[in-house]
């Protein structure tokens, strides 16, 4: 599967964040990384949906569909 599928956000992280770029997926709760540039943030995002969707494998969850935006709820 091809993460860029999915739909991203990008935002430069301020230095009091620890500065860099940090990259999520709305569609996919709590799955976001970072990296020093937007190359490596891509990059590190790509790792990051793969590890996501291969946990929720594993844990027998469903895997939403690109696109398909969940709401989580607290």
């Amino acid at each position: 599967m091809n993460f860029l599928e999915y739909p991203f956000v990008m935002r430069p992280l301020s230095p009091e964040e620890g500065g860099g770029w940090l990259i999520t997926f709305p569609d996919l709760p709590g799955c976001m990384s970072d990296g020093e540039t937007p190359e490596e943030a891509l990059e590190n995002g790509k790792d990051a949906v793969r590890c996501w969707i291969e946990a929720c494998g594993e844990a027998g969850i469903k895997i939403p569909s690109p696109g398909d935006q969940v709401r989580v709820s607290f």
